[in-house]
């Protein structure tokens, strides 16, 4: 794979060049009872992604699925589940999301429903969806005796949201 930032000299990676390497390492690899993917589906579907646009990192109109045999999916939002050859397929009920799939850690583009992380937000730092207000931001006041109320207010945003993002960085440091 070919840095999307520098391809010469210093290897500059971007934030979706890992996400797409720490993807495909998951897919090679036996989990279990379940095979390894072929490079060559892996390499299909994420050209099919970029082909038509979108970015599965990025974009809620695409995810990139694996059934439990190893086949690798497309769900599009609005229409059919594809295959790695962009064959219509059965949605199944044990596929998994790669955006999900690594154990225990948090999601790498939405640790939870109100916190994300885009590269071009904030140089990639945890936010507060919609918003330029990072998590460790509010971390900071909470940590330094403001109460979550009082943050809400001075950010304008749902007490819950400012719980949710405290505690994503809570869980960061354990």
């Amino acid at each position: 794979m070919i840095p999307s930032i520098s391809p010469v000299r210093e290897k500059l990676w971007s934030f979706q060049d890992l996400l797409t390497l720490r993807a495909t390492h998951w897919l090679r690899q036996r989990k279990g009872a379940m095979p390894a993917s072929p490079m060559q589906e892996v390499r299909a579907v994420l050209e099919q992604t970029v082909q038509q646009g979108h970015d599965p990192w990025n974009d809620d109109a695409v995810r990139i699925c694996v059934d439990l045999d190893g086949r690798i999916f497309l769900d599009w939002v609005g229409q059919l589940r594809a295959d790695a050859y962009g064959q219509s397929a059965t949605k199944s009920a044990s596929s998994i999301d790669l955006l999900d799939v690594f154990g225990d850690s948090p999601g790498l583009v939405r640790p939870t429903p109100h916190v994300r992380i885009a590269p071009a937000r904030l140089s990639g730092e945890p936010h507060v969806l919609d918003t330029r207000i990072g998590t460790l931001i509010l971390f900071a006041l909470i940590k330094d005796g403001y109460d979550s109320g009082a943050v809400a207010k001075l950010y304008d945003l749902p007490e819950a949201q400012v719980r949710e993002a405290v505690q994503y960085e809570m869980d960061l440091a354990a």
